[in-house]
C-alpha cells in the first residue's frame, strides 16, 4: 500500500508516502486534467451522495446503519479560519480504508461496494456516484490541505486523514459525533471565491442540482436549502405539468421563452438512459456567435458530469436538456466520455429521437406556420448537417425550406420536383448574401422568362451544402452561375430588338478587360439586363467570397462576363467597335456594373466613378 511508515511521536499520528500512483494523480489532477477548478465541489458532492447511497443500501439489512431523518449533505464556508467544510450522514471510512481508499488508486471504496450489488434486488440498488479515492484528488486544486474525519456506524472511533498533496499522509484518532464524514478544505490565498456563499450556491445549482440527497450551506448562522432535490426528468411524465417542464428549461436552456417541442423518454436495452430535451421557441440574440458545440448535459445518476460530452452532433447544436444514463462509471475517465462505446449509442439514439420529432412537426401541415418559426430560427444551422453529416444528408434535404422564384412561401425539395419542367433534369438555385437582392438578381431573368424555378438560398451556409448534396431523387442541384447552355433546352418567349453582331465586340471586349475575366460571350439568360458575370468549373462566385473572408487565402478567381446581344447598350458598343471606336472604358464599367449586381465589392471604386461621370458627360447611359 504504501512505501513508507513512520509514527508521528508529536501529533500520534501515522506518517504514510503516497504511492507512486497517487502522486503522480495529484499531479495531473491538480494541473492538467481538469478544465474548472470550480468542478472540486462536483467531486466532493459526489463523492457525499455515494456515501450516503451506499448507508442507505446497508440498512436494507442492519438496522443499526439507519439514516438520522435530517440526513443530509452540509456544506460549511468559514472566511476567517479559510475553510471550507463538506459534510456528510453516509457510511463513513475505517482506519484502514482511508489508508486505502485514499493513499492508493489500486482500490475505490465504491468499486468494492458496487460487487456487492451484484446480488441485489433492482430497487433496493442505490443510485451510487462516483468512486471515491480518484475525484477526491481534485480538492488540492482550492487546498494547499485536506483533513478528511470519518467514522462509520456501529463504531465509536473516528480517524483522520490529512494531507497537504505533495506526497505524504498521516492517519490520526478523531472525534465525531455522529457517523459520516467531513472533508476540509484549507482553502488557498488565490480561491477567496470558494469561501463566498453566493459562489458556492451558483456551483451546487449547476454541478448537482438533482442530485437526491437535500444539499445545505451555511449562510451566516442558518443552514439554507441550495438544490432542488428532485431529478425532473426521471419522474413519469403525467407527473409533471406543462409548467414545471417550461421552468425547467428555462433553468437548462438559460432562457425565458416557451419551448416548441419537449422530448422526454427512457430507452432501454443494450444502453439504458432517460432524456429531457427541448426545442427552444426562439433563437438566442448571441446564437449565432456561440461555439458549435452541443451543450446537453450529460449526468450519471443524477449527478451532472459535463455539457461538453458533444451528445448531439453541431447542427443540433440548438437543442437543450439533460440525458441521463447508469451505464458510465463517474470516475477520472469523464473528462474524456467522448470516446467510449456507450456514449457513441447514447448518442446516436439521442439524435435519431430528435431527428424524429423536427421530421414529424415539419409534415404536420396543420401547424406549418409553427414550424416555419422553427425554421427561421435554426433552419442555418440544421443545414449544416447536409455539408457535415452524410448519414443524415438526404432526410435533412427533404425537411429543409427554402426561398423560391415560384412561391412567396418556403417551399421543399419535394414540391420543388413537382413543378419542374419537362426534360428539366436539375434542381437550380442561386447562392447570394440577401434574399431580397437575390430575387431581382439579373441571373434570373432567363429562368423566370422559361418558366423554370429557382431556389434562393441566402444562408451562410448555402454556399457550401449544394456540393455536398450533388443531387436529391436522381435530380442534380446546380448552380444557375454554371448552367450555361442549360436554358437553351427550354422553349423561350423572343426577344425584343435585334441581336448585335458580337463578332467584333467580344474580342474588344476581351482586350480590354484582359486577365480580369475568363471570358466574355453572348447569353440567352438576359432579358431586361446588359450584362452578368458567372463561374465555371469550380466554386461558384458565392462560395469563392464566403471561403475568402473565412481565411480560406482562396485567390480571386477571373469570373465569365456574359452580356445580352438583344439590349441596346450592348447593340450600340457593337455598333461601335464596327467604326473602329475605343470601348476600353465601356468594357470596364460593364464588368463593374456586373460585380455590383452580383454582391462584389469593387476594386476600384474611385476608377469606376470617374469612368461613369465621363461617360454620363458624354451622354450615354448604362
Amino acid at each position: 500500500m504504501t512505501e513508507n511508515t513512520e509514527k508521528d511521536q508529536v501529533q500520534g499520528a501515522e506518517k504514510h508516502e503516497f504511492s507512486a500512483e497517487v502522486g503522480r494523480l495529484l499531479d495531473l489532477v491538480v494541473h492538467a486534467l481538469y478544465s474548472e477548478r470550480e468542478i472540486f465541489l462536483r467531486e466532493l458532492v459526489a463523492n457525499a451522495a455515494d456515501a450516503s447511497d451506499k448507508r442507505r443500501f446497508e440498512a436494507l439489512t442492519d438496522a443499526a446503519k439507519a439514516l438520522p431523518a435530517d440526513a443530509a449533505i452540509r456544506i460549511h464556508p468559514d472566511k476567517d479560519a479559510r475553510l471550507l467544510t463538506i459534510s456528510d450522514n453516509g457510511a463513513g471510512m475505517s482506519r484502514e480504508e482511508l489508508a486505502s481508499n485514499l493513499g492508493t488508486i489500486a482500490r475505490s471504496g465504491t468499486r468494492a461496494f458496487g460487487e456487492k450489488l451484484n446480488s441485489a434486488k433492482p430497487e433496493d440498488r442505490p443510485s451510487l456516484i462516483g468512486q471515491f479515492g480518484v475525484g477526491f484528488y481534485a480538492a488540492f486544486m482550492v487546498a494547499d490541505k485536506v483533513d478528511v474525519i470519518s467514522r462509520q456506524p456501529g463504531s465509536d472511533q473516528a480517524w483522520q486523514w490529512s494531507s497537504d498533496g505533495k506526497g505524504a499522509y498521516t492517519i490520526a484518532p478523531a472525534t465525531r459525533e455522529q457517523p459520516g464524514t467531513d472533508i476540509i478544505l484549507h482553502v488557498k490565498t488565490d480561491a477567496d471565491e470558494f469561501l463566498d456563499a453566493w459562489r458556492l450556491r451558483s456551483i451546487i445549482r449547476k454541478w448537482a442540482d438533482h442530485i437526491s440527497w437535500p444539499i445545505t450551506l451555511r449562510e451566516g448562522e442558518e443552514d439554507k436549502s441550495a438544490n432542488e432535490g428532485t431529478a425532473l426528468w426521471r419522474k413519469s411524465k403525467s407527473d409533471i405539468t406543462p409548467e414545471q417542464y417550461t421552468e425547467f428549461y428555462r433553468h437548462v436552456a438559460h432562457q425565458f421563452d416557451e419551448p416548441y417541442a419537449t422530448l422526454h423518454w427512457s430507452a432501454e436495452g443494450t444502453t439504458e438512459f432517460t432524456a429531457l430535451l427541448f426545442i427552444p421557441g426562439a433563437r438566442p440574440f448571441d446564437f449565432m456567435e456561440q461555439s458549435r458545440e452541443s451543450k446537453v448535459h450529460l449526468h450519471v445518476r443524477r449527478m451532472f458530469i459535463t455539457d461538453d460530452a458533444e451528445l448531439l452532433p453541431a447542427w443540433l447544436r440548438f437543442v437543450k436538456g439533460v440525458v441521463d444514463t447508469e451505464d458510465l462509471p463517474l470516475n477520472v475517465s469523464r473528462e474524456m466520455l467522448q470516446s467510449t462505446p456507450v456514449l457513441q449509442r447514447i448518442r446516436k439514439a439521442v439524435t435519431k429521437r430528435v431527428m424524429t420529432e423536427i421530421r414529424n412537426r415539419a409534415k404536420d401541415t396543420e401547424n406549418a406556420e409553427s414550424f416555419g418559426t422553427f425554421w427561421e430560427n435554426f433552419g442555418p444551422i440544421i443545414k449544416e448537417g447536409i455539408w457535415e453529416d452524410s448519414e443524415h444528408r438526404q432526410e435533412l434535404a427533404a425537411l429543409s425550406r427554402f426561398r423560391s422564384t415560384a412561391s412567396d412561401d418556403p417551399t421543399t425539395l419535394d414540391a420543388y420536383l413537382t413543378r419542374m419542367k419537362p426534360g428539366q433534369e436539375s434542381i437550380y438555385y442561386l447562392t447570394g448574401e440577401n434574399a431580397e437582392a437575390l430575387a431581382a438578381s439579373p441571373q434570373l431573368e432567363g429562368f423566370r422568362a422559361r418558366g423554370i424555378e429557382v431556389l434562393l438560398l441566402s444562408d451562410q451556409v448555402d454556399g457550401f451544402w449544394p456540393d455536398r448534396l450533388s443531387s436529391y431523387e436522381d435530380k442534380t442541384l446546380k448552380s444557375i452561375n454554371q448552367a450555361h447552355g442549360d436554358l437553351e433546352k427550354f422553349e423561350a418567349p423572343t426577344p425584343e430588338g435585334e441581336a448585335a453582331d458580337l463578332g467584333k465586340l467580344i474580342p474588344a471586349l476581351k482586350e480590354a478587360l484582359g486577365d480580369d475575366v475568363k471570358d466574355v460571350r453572348g447569353t440567352v439568360r438576359l432579358v431586361g439586363s446588359a450584362v452578368v458575370i458567372t463561374s465555371e468549373g469550380g466554386p461558384d462566385l458565392m462560395m469563392q467570397r464566403l471561403m475568402r473572408r473565412s481565411g480560406q487565402g482562396m485567390p480571386p478567381a477571373a469570373p465569365i462576363m456574359e452580356i445580352n446581344p438583344h439590349h441596346p447598350l450592348i447593340r450600340d458598343l457593337a455598333a461601335r467597335v464596327e467604326k473602329g471606336e475605343s470601348v476600353a472604358d465601356y468594357a470596364r464599367v460593364l464588368l463593374d456594373v456586373a460585380r455590383i449586381q452580383d454582391g462584389e465589392t469593387l476594386p476600384d471604386a474611385a476608377g469606376f466613378a470617374q469612368r461613369l461621370t465621363a461617360m454620363l458627360t458624354s451622354g450615354i447611359t448604362v
